[in-house]
């Protein structure tokens, strides 16, 4: 019973921790709009926010597996803490020199933080209850993200986004100062307490590896998971479906004319989105439907949704956009579950190969631009997607029941 108070008490921290996470990752949707308004880039350069956020994930998740293995799951979120608060406090002197670069400098050191921190805690909330389940425990670490999402889309939209000029001006960088202030000194007390409170106990993993390894004891390195490798691909599509349609919208609308006391709260409407696919979750997952189920109706749902947006009239299809943020959150707690599924010592690696799968929030918004400039069209861009979800709808269907590469046995 003191166990099951203990993480239950570590689920609404974790929780709490990814209310923090939303409020400032889905800020960016807001900063690209703010930053291509300031410094007057094209949509190519002013996506990359979300290049410079999110190239962390890639490069730094397996060196944060190792730190993880040395130094466990608690201490790894409260360094990650303190790296994120390095990374938001390097936003001041990027406004005072007016330096764009610094500012994408700030963005990567705080997805180094961030990498480290979802590294530890994604696994930990996966872990710490029955695998039938898992998905619901994300589905509530990530309305609790969006949550946070859409309080910081609101404020920070209501500070950066009201008066802005075509010109690099000191006042408007000036706005920006006393937020990350804010936040910085929040990330830096956050770290410390936690170090020195045992409000996260350590998953018993060996009982885990136990349990999982019995049936594969053969496997020799991690990608010998198919439901792996193919769970860190369906997640790089589920990351580049669920960026694209939070942090693209206010860019979006402000290319098909409307204004940007309205645009800005079009991100806040992908969120809201979000919450009501994490809700569904919540309650139809395992009660009522499988995870794997709800992942490929999800998907297939997310590609007809796509189309809309692509060949619809531009209030209907901003609106398609914002809907896209409710199949969108059946994804990510769905495939964790599935790909982590049987993995035992291999889970901290397995983890890590997941996070890298983020990188889609650095590389297809990057290369919706570039398409968007190429081919003057922000609409027809989206096409992007489209792939992203047939992929998905395949993990859903048959690509987390593959066992192995043997092509004779496949499913063993």
């Amino acid at each position: 019973m003191q166990k099951k108070r203990q993480f239950q008490r570590a689920l609404l921290l974790a929780a709490f921790l990814f209310f923090i996470f939303g409020f400032l990752t889905w800020v960016n949707g807001t900063l690209i709009a703010f930053f291509k308004k300031t410094f007057e880039l094209n949509h190519f350069n002013s996506y990359l926010v979300t290049f410079a956020y999110y190239l962390s994930y890639t490069l730094m998740a397996i060196p944060s597996s190792m730190v993880l293995k040395k130094i466990g799951f608690k201490n790894g979120m409260s360094t990650g803490l303190l790296i994120m608060a390095l990374g938001c406090g390097l936003f001041i002197p990027a406004a005072k020199l007016a330096s764009y670069p610094i500012f994408l400098v700030g963005l990567f050191t705080t997805g180094i933080g961030l990498t480290l921190l979802q590294t530890a805690i994604n696994p930990y909330v996966t872990l710490m209850g029955p695998h039938e389940s898992g998905a619901k425990r994300i589905s509530f670490m990530g309305f609790s993200n969006k949550i946070g999402g859409i309080i910081g889309q609101l404020v920070l939209g209501s500070i950066l986004l009201h008066g802005a000029t075509n010109i690099v001006q000191q006042d408007e960088l000036n706005k920006i100062i006393f937020p990350y202030l804010i936040i910085t000194t929040l990330f830096v007390v956050m770290s410390f307490i936690l170090r020195k409170n045992n409000w996260f106990p350590e998953i018993e993993e060996e009982k885990e590896e136990h349990k999982t390894l019995s049936t594969h004891n053969d496997k020799k390195n991690v990608f010998q998971f198919p439901n792996l490798v193919l769970g860190v691909i369906a997640l790089f599509c589920a990351g580049a479906t669920e960026v694209m349609a939070i942090d693209s919208i206010i860019n979006y609308g402000m290319s098909l004319g409307f204004p940007e006391t309205r645009a800005k709260l079009f991100g806040s409407f992908t969120l809201i989105a979000m919450i009501m696919g994490y809700l569904s979750g919540m309650i139809l997952i395992p009660k009522y439907i499988k995870q794997e189920k709800l992942l490929k109706y999800g998907a297939i749902t997310g590609s007809i949704l796509a189309i809309l947006v692509i060949y619809s009239h531009s209030s209907v299809s901003v609106f398609m956009v914002s809907l896209l943020g409710f199949v969108n959150a059946l994804f990510w707690p769905a495939i964790w579950p599935l790909a982590l599924e049987g993995l035992g010592r291999f889970v901290k690696i397995g983890s890590a190969l997941l996070i890298m799968s983020v990188v889609a929030g650095a590389v297809v918004p990057l290369l919706y631009g570039l398409i968007a400039d190429t081919i003057d069209s922000t609409q027809k861009a989206y096409w992007i997607l489209i792939p992203c979800y047939l992929f998905i709808a395949y993990y859903g269907y048959f690509g987390y029941k593959i066992k192995s590469w043997d092509k004779q046995n496949p499913w063993e």
